[in-house]
Parts: C-alpha cells; sequence; structure tokens
C-alpha cells in the first residue's frame, strides 16, 4: 500500500501500539510509512516468565528497532504506568500499588516509579489519573483515582505529577472532563454521564485545574457523551468540551491527547469519514492507536491517516489547526529527554519494594 506525503504527516499526531516483543512486518511498513511520533508498550512488548537481564536487553532491542523504522532520533516512549492493576511491566519492576491506597506517599511513589521508568527508556507515563471515585459502581476507574473527593484527588494527583516532573518524565492528566462517575467501560461501550456544566465545575474539573496550574504537559480526554453539555459526540470530538471548557475556561495551553482510538466507545466512529476532523476541530493534538483492544486497528489507522490526508487535501480540515497542534506536539518533543534503556541495581530496588509495601499499612 502506498502512502501520501500527507497521509505519513498524521504520523506527527499519532502513538501507536506495537504487536509484541519485536517488530513484524506489519509493525516496520506502519513505523516506517506512517512514522508514528510515538509508541505505547504493554504487557505483550515485554518478554514475561525470563531474567530481568533477558527481557530487559529484549525491550532495550525493541525501542531501537522502532526508532530504526520511524526514522526519528527523538520519540515519546509511553506506557500506561498507574501501579494497581495498571502495570505491564515485568518484575522486578516495583508494584506500586493503585492510586487510592497512595494517600500521602503520592509524591515518593511517583520519583521511584519515574527513576524505573527511565531505566526502560520510557520518557512519558500516562498518569496521573485526574478522575474522581465517586461512583462505586464505576467498573473502570474506582480505586484508580487518588481520592473520593475533588480536594483528596486533587492533592495527590499533583503531588504524583511533580514527583514525575521533578525525574524528568512527563505526566499527563488524565480523563477529561472526568470518568469517575461513569458505571459503564469505555472500552466496550460509549458511557454517558447526565451531568451539567456547572456539575463539572463543581466536581470533575476540580482535579484537572489543580493539575493545569501545575504546568501538566498532557491532559487525555475521555470518550464519553455528556448531552447537557454536547448532546452530539462524545468528549473527544466535542469543541465544547475540549475548546471552550478546557482551552478558554480552564486555561491549558498544552497538548491534548485522545484516549485510545481502539476502544469500542470511538472505533467504529473513526471509520467514518470526518471524524478525524472533528476532533481536530474540537481540539486534539495528539491521537493513541494501541492496537491492543481492536486486532484490524492498523488497517483502520491507515484509514484514519488516509481520512486525515483526503481533509486536508479538499479543505475540511483546516490546515492552520493542523499546523498549530503539530507546533504543540513538536515543542513538547524538543524538551523530553530521551532515556536509555539500562538495569538498575538492587538497592533500589529493594527500597522502591519497601515503599510499596509501606504504603499498604
Amino acid at each position: 500500500m502506498s502512502i501520501s506525503q500527507s497521509s505519513q504527516s498524521f504520523g506527527n499526531h499519532l502513538i501507536l501500539g506495537i504487536s509484541g516483543t519485536s517488530l513484524n512486518d506489519d509493525d516496520k511498513r506502519a513505523l516506517n510509512e506512517l512514522k508514528p511520533i510515538g509508541v505505547i508498550f504493554f504487557a505483550k512488548n515485554f518478554l514475561d516468565g525470563v531474567p530481568y537481564p533477558v527481557w530487559l536487553e529484549q525491550f532495550k532491542n525493541l525501542i531501537h528497532e522502532v526508532r530504526q523504522y520511524t526514522e526519528r532520533d527523538s520519540i515519546f516512549t509511553t506506557l500506561d504506568h498507574e501501579g494497581g492493576r495498571v502495570v505491564r511491566t515485568p518484575l522486578p519492576i516495583t508494584r506500586f500499588p493503585q492510586a487510592y491506597l497512595l494517600q500521602s506517599h503520592a509524591y515518593e511513589v511517583a520519583k521511584a516509579t519515574a527513576l524505573e521508568l527511565k531505566s526502560l527508556g520510557i520518557n512519558l507515563s500516562w498518569s496521573p489519573v485526574a478522575d474522581i471515585f465517586s461512583n462505586p459502581q464505576n467498573p473502570i476507574i474506582g480505586a484508580r483515582a487518588f481520592g473520593t473527593t475533588p480536594e483528596t484527588a486533587s492533592q495527590a494527583a499533583r503531588e504524583y505529577y511533580q514527583g514525575l516532573r521533578e525525574e524528568g518524565i512527563l505526566g499527563s492528566a488524565k480523563h477529561f472532563p472526568g470518568h469517575g462517575d461513569t458505571s459503564t467501560d469505555s472500552h466496550l461501550e460509549l458511557p454517558i454521564l447526565n451531568l451539567s456544566l456547572e456539575d463539572l465545575r463543581n466536581r470533575e474539573l476540580i482535579p484537572f485545574q489543580t493539575l493545569i496550574q501545575s504546568q501538566i504537559p498532557l491532559i487525555m480526554t475521555a470518550h464519553i457523551l455528556f448531552p447537557q453539555i454536547d448532546p452530539e459526540v462524545p468528549a473527544t470530538l466535542s469543541k465544547i468540551i475540549l475548546n471552550d471548557i478546557l482551552r478558554e475556561e480552564l486555561g491549558f495551553q498544552g497538548v491534548i491527547v485522545s484516549d485510545d482510538l481502539d476502544m469500542k466507545a470511538v472505533s467504529e466512529m473513526f471509520m467514518q469519514s470526518g471524524t478525524v476532523v472533528r476532533a481536530f476541530h474540537a481540539g486534539c493534538d495528539l491521537f493513541i492507536v494501541s492496537r491492543n483492544i481492536n486486532s484490524s486497528s492498523l488497517e483502520r489507522t491507515y484509514k484514519i491517516a488516509e481520512d486525515f490526508s483526503a481533509s486536508l487535501d479538499n479543505g475540511s480540515l483546516d490546515a492552520a489547526v493542523v499546523e498549530a497542534a503539530r507546533e504543540r506536539v513538536e515543542k513538547l518533543l524538543q524538551a523530553t529527554p530521551q532515556y536509555s534503556v539500562s538495569t538498575l541495581d538492587k538497592e533500589t530496588l529493594v527500597k522502591n519494594a519497601e515503599l510499596a509495601i509501606s504504603c499498604c499499612l
């Protein structure tokens, strides 16, 4: 499949998943043709059940291959690494508990986590969760959130982000404008939250405001429909939510990144022509396609890239909007360290394991 130059430029806005512990032919083709500006890793990208030096060397080779095929010296190397059930890496990388249990340890846990991430060559962690544990029936957020109130969630999320930042790891607040009150999983369907803008201002938006004031560089969108605010589209596609609220009202000037486009809440929408246009015009700068959920997602990624290209060519996608998004992403990448993979010493690992235990006491 040939790909146009403008389709290739979609890579400036793409975080792509890799299929396994080494690159297959599809990976190589996608990385070389689309040239994504970053990659997202999952458990499938790490050898399991082998000694630490073995899986670490394999992962080092994988990152080297990614750089080779994208022909990019600087990329975002990213990982969902919240603690609790959201940990992708094999042992001896520390199993810190979920955010809700961190309480007064958020800052020191984040610093320890950041040291471990740097040793893996990772420079961006998709954390902290800025959602609030407000609905006990929530199947997807729950104790991934730092607190049950805006105040407790805000304080711990801010401290966690400060710990990451001080050790040189980018953080991303998620999932804007708030996923904590849902009762359905956006991996499986589109959640609907019947909250007013005033409801959000009084609760959901507060942790995001706190993190914006702390200069968090990225904010991730939620694939959630808020019918009282924008009855037409989920937050990821909503200009009201991303531009009017996040950009204008809250004053966020950093990079807005979509949650995974493979999630069933939006995956079919992005197969429709014009959806990527709507997402850019709403305010998205960067898009994640994990290839971790949807087996046909590589084909879908190409389709989105081609729709992006056709929309630029026919003028339905504003080139100035795309350029502004590209500049925000590029500015962030230029300030992002590129880490080499290295072995952690035993003393650090033991110290971090003791910290993880103390969080649960």
